[in-house]
């Protein structure tokens, strides 16, 4: 799901002017044109990231959000504080995770781009360590910007509004919660922090995605986008 995600975003920004296929277009043809496994292209890219991004922007929630209980006197704290802290345990893990999703975004986009402008990665370590050698420690933190902006984001849609919207839930199915959530719970507030992390997140995540993947013009020397701002506009 991940990668045909990947694919819708840059698909504008590589063929520019035409309308972009919808997930079961890009999905039939890409197991029409490189078989099925490639749909699980840049999966050990995926598995690191969820590994390094993935647990630290969990741990770091639970972990500042249980300290403002604290400081709060064992009661449950607002919405706002819960935002504040999506934000700060998101922003924190992007800067930890980004390398993995320069690798990520390159090794599921790369043979939608012509033959002779893929970067052909093996896997994640070699796309970690050409990035570095090629074009520079840095490269490893290209689109850092949006990508803060989308861990932020997320972490308030997701982990902010599951934990507000469990006190709701549980409002609404008159669930005591004496021993945590029930499983009712758990489902409602999923759902509605799933949707929430989607439409919080999508617009940085498409200008993340898009300024990870651009190359140089061959005959300008200059990148497709100057930065934030102009690839959103």
């Amino acid at each position: 799901i991940f990668l045909k995600q990947v694919r819708m975003q840059l698909y504008g920004q590589l063929n520019p002017g035409k309308p972009v296929p919808g997930f079961l277009t890009i999905l039939t043809n890409m197991v029409k044109n490189d078989g099925f496994f490639s749909i699980y292209k840049g999966v050990d890219a995926a598995i690191g990231r969820q590994l390094v991004y993935g647990t630290a922007r969990i741990g770091l929630h639970r972990t500042i959000s249980d300290q403002m209980v604290k400081w709060n006197d064992g009661q449950n704290i607002g919405f706002m504080a819960k935002t504040l802290s999506g934000m700060a345990s998101g922003s924190i893990a992007v800067c930890i995770g980004t390398p993995f999703d320069i690798a990520l975004v390159r090794l599921q986009s790369d043979s939608m781009a012509a033959p002779e402008d893929r970067r052909n990665y093996k896997n994640v370590f070699d796309a970690l360590v050409r990035t570095t050698k090629e074009e520079g420690f840095s490269a490893l933190y290209k689109g850092l910007g949006p990508n803060i902006l989308r861990g932020m984001s997320m972490n308030v849609g997701m982990m902010a509004c599951y934990d507000q919207a469990k006190e709701v839930v549980a409002k609404l199915l008159n669930d005591p919660m004496e021993n945590g959530p029930s499983m009712g719970t758990k489902l409602g507030s999923s759902a509605v922090a799933g949707f929430t992390a989607a439409l919080f997140s999508l617009p940085f995540d498409v200008v993340k995605s898009r300024l990870m993947a651009q190359k140089k013009d061959p005959a300008t020397g200059k990148f497709p986008y100057e930065g934030i701002t102009d690839c959103a506009v």
